[in-house]
């Protein structure tokens, strides 16, 4: 009789180290997946920054800069 409870028990902790193992390794995979959705999601919603233009003003005494940053045109006197 305890021969038979000994490996019921060794028979149970295997299992449930199995069982803890595939819920391990599953959720590792769920969570891969979902942050490998976000990170392709995220590059492929970003758009290209403008490049920046430069223009310049002949006023005769100096050089005026104008330039457009992507985020608002300067212009440098």
């Amino acid at each position: 009789m305890q021969n038979i409870r000994s490996i019921f028990i060794m028979l149970a902790g295997a299992t449930f180290f199995v069982a803890m193992l595939l819920l391990t390794f599953s959720v590792t995979l769920a969570v891969g997946g979902i942050l490998t959705v976000l990170m392709v999601g995220r590059a492929l919603s970003m758009k290209m920054k403008p490049a920046p233009v430069r223009a310049k003003a002949n006023n005769g005494q100096h050089e005026m800069r104008i330039w457009n940053d992507g985020r608002g045109t300067i212009i440098d006197l």
